[in-house]
This record gives C-alpha cells, sequence and structure tokens, in this order.
C-alpha cells in the first residue's frame, strides 16, 4: 500500500513522494523524481581505490593495506564491494583468506591515489533509475596529481562494473567528500571548500548554489561557514565536521577544550548548525561526536574526525584512533543516530598518516549500480 504526495521542486514543476507503509504500518519513504540519496538510501555496494606502491601510501603501505583489509571485510559481509586497483591479482592474494570474495568485484585501472569518495561517480535516482554523475576531481583545488583518479568513473562506465546513465559534469569540479544530501531535498556543504578558488573559481556562491540545485533538483542548500581541522588538505569537507544521519538529524564534531585550537571555529559551527532548519522549518536534532585527542605526525597535527564515518545498509563504519574513552564515547553517539544500525569501529590511524579517514576512502553506490 502505497501514498503518492506532490512536492515543489527549485524548477517549479512537482516531483514525487512515494510513501510506502510496511508491516506493523511502518512507513519507507521514497523520492520518485531525480534526487540525490541520502547515504542510507538502499546500497548495491561500496567502491574502495586501493593503495599500491606508486600511490603515496608507499613508505607504509602494510600497514594502510591491513586498515584497507579491515574495511573491505565489514562490507562485504554485507553488500558488493567493488575494489579499483592496477594489480587486481595482488589485491585478492592480499585479501582473501580474510574477505568474503563472493561479494568483491574488481577493475583492473591505473590510479594516482586511494580517495574513492572524492574522485568516485556521484549518483542519482529517477524512479529507481541510476545516473552516475561525473565531475572533475582536481587534486582538492590543484593540491595533488589527480590525472589518473579522474578518469576512474569513465573507465568503470566503459567495463561495466557500474550500470546507470553516465553523465558527464566535467565542466565542474567536485568531491563526494564536500556535499551531504538529507535525500529529500536538503544539500549540507561549506563554504570555504565550494567557494574555493581552485575549484570553480570563475562562479560566486550565488552561481554555485544555483548549478547545485539544477544539478541534484535541490530545494535547500545549507552553507556551514564555520569549522576546519587542523591539516585537512580539503578545505574543511563537510564529511569531516557535520553529517546527516536521517532527515532530521545532524551528527557534528564537538570541540569542549578551550585551550584546543579548534575551540572557537567549532563552536561557532554548532552555533550555525543550530539555526538550521529542515524543509518543514524545524531545527535539526544535533548530535555531538567527541574531538579526537590531538595526534601528530612530525609535529603537525592530523586531521582525526569521527565524522568520518560511513553507512552501509545494516551497519555504521566509523573510525576509531586508539582512544579508548573518545572511541566509545563516538560510538555511543552513532548508535544513538543509527539505532537500528550495527555500529562497528575500524582502526584508521594509518589513513590518518595521509590527511583522510574511513569515509574519504569509500563511496557508496545505491542499488542496483554496482554489476
Amino acid at each position: 500500500m502505497g501514498i503518492m504526495v506532490g512536492l515543489p521542486s527549485p524548477s517549479g514543476s512537482e516531483k514525487d513522494l512515494q510513501l510506502n507503509f510496511g508491516k506493523n504500518m511502518t512507513v519507507q519513504v521514497e523520492m520518485r523524481a531525480p534526487h540525490l540519496p541520502a547515504e542510507w538510501y538502499p546500497q548495491s555496494g561500496i567502491q574502495l581505490t586501493w593503495p599500491h606502491a606508486g600511490t603515496d601510501w608507499a613508505y607504509m603501505l602494510p600497514e594502510v593495506q591491513e586498515c584497507f583489509k579491515n574495511i573491505a571485510r565489514e562490507i562485504a559481509k554485507r553488500e558488493l564491494l567493488l575494489i579499483i586497483t592496477p594489480e587486481p591479482e595482488v589485491v585478492k592474494q592480499q585479501i582473501a583468506p580474510a574477505v568474503n570474495m563472493a561479494n568483491v568485484r574488481f577493475l583492473e585501472c591505473e590510479t594516482n591515489d586511494t580517495w574513492a569518495r572524492d574522485h568516485g561517480a556521484i549518483t542519482m535516482i529517477d524512479k529507481g533509475a541510476p545516473s552516475l554523475l561525473d565531475f572533475t576531481f582536481n587534486g582538492w583545488g590543484l593540491k595533488f596529481a589527480s590525472g589518473l583518479d579522474n578518469q576512474i568513473t569513465r573507465c568503470a562506465v566503459k567495463a561495466g562494473v557500474l550500470k546507470g546513465n553516465y553523465v558527464n559534469r566535467l565542466g565542474f569540479v567536485l568531491e563526494g567528500g564536500s556535499i551531504e544530501s538529507d535525500g529529500m531535498g536538503t544539500l549540507l556543504t561549506t563554504s570555504e571548500c565550494l567557494l574555493s578558488p581552485n575549484r570553480n573559481g570563475h562562479l560566486n556562491q550565488v552561481e554555485i548554489e544555483e548549478y547545485l540545485k539544477s544539478t541534484f533538483n535541490m530545494q535547500k542548500i545549507l552553507w556551514l561557514d564555520h569549522g576546519y581541522l587542523a591539516g585537512d588538505d580539503t578545505d574543511s569537507h563537510i564529511d569531516t565536521l557535520a553529517r546527516f544521519c536521517s532527515t532530521d538529524t545532524i551528527a557534528y564534531v564537538k570541540c569542549d577544550n578551550k585551550e584546543d585550537e579548534h575551540y572557537e571555529a567549532l563552536h561557532a559551527m554548532e552555533e550555525q548548525l543550530k539555526t538550521f532548519r529542515t524543509l518543514g522549518g524545524t531545527p535539526y536534532r544535533l548530535l555531538a561526536l567527541p574531538m579526537v585527542d590531538k595526534i601528530e605526525e612530525n609535529g603537525e597535527r592530523l586531521p582525526a574526525t569521527y565524522a568520518n564515518f560511513l553507512i552501509l545498509n545494516d551497519a555504521v563504519l566509523y573510525p576509531t584512533y586508539n582512544q579508548q574513552e573518545n572511541d566509545r564515547k563516538a560510538k555511543e553517539v552513532l548508535q544513538q543516530a543509527f539505532p537500528q544500525h550495527e555500529i562497528i569501529g575500524i582502526d584508521c590511524r594509518a589513513l590518518i598518516r595521509q590527511h583522510g579517514s574511513l569515509h574519504c576512502v569509500t563511496m557508496q553506490y545505491p542499488k542496483g549500480v554496482i554489476n
């Protein structure tokens, strides 16, 4: 049984919302017109782009590959895993003893690095049919080489490992880690990242907002103007700071230590989050994630964050940093946000040494996309 509801879209036309009533009259919400699904939308699987000796991980390859293997193990227990690598046979040997290989797909492809969140396709859904939007990835504002990574989506579609309508959006620079969708028409992002002059510097904020609304069929863009993490190469990706957990819930990083260099910026971010409203006009339920205690390498602070979690169909993988109390608190907060999911910690101290974490190295694809 279901009810169809018409909602206004940015173009002035209507888009459909399907309310499906399941057992015990629980409501399952499904957008019918083109929309950018939330991360909790039913998934076909996850992409990992595997570290190898030609990446910046070369000096610590066994350590980071062990972390990737742990992530792969938890994903492949539950859904499909697509591994992008120039050396698939080598990776098979690395992971076969620990990973459910029946759920693993490989694509042989040359790569610069491992940050699938930012070079992976961004998927739109239109009445169940996926479109794979391919934006330009330019190494977070021309900071790093990205020419090979920028071709991965085209390679995956051409090889048939990703199914869907390929959409060329290479005229615009955009990384998946810089945007969060609630699946209902609201996009959360940061002004520092999307207004970076080395991404789309020829466009102003109004023009970028109109582009995002038009491209993703959004009704509202929430611009977060505060918050950063020392050592972050991404110019404050939203997935390091604040994340949608449901249409009315945002988990965010909170700093309580007034002596910490992040205190003022993260406090200002928290105050701005309190002003944000859902499309229905109500304040968001805000869940505070703990700030990771300082982690340094060679005197440089690393951008460790618990906001960099990954939502799977029935689980949430979150990064841990060998900080027992903080790791425990982060798990408790995420269990509040996702009461029906299993919350699983993955030691990501290896990932943070290259200034990223768990969400950064993954990209989810909705049902029907991974072949």
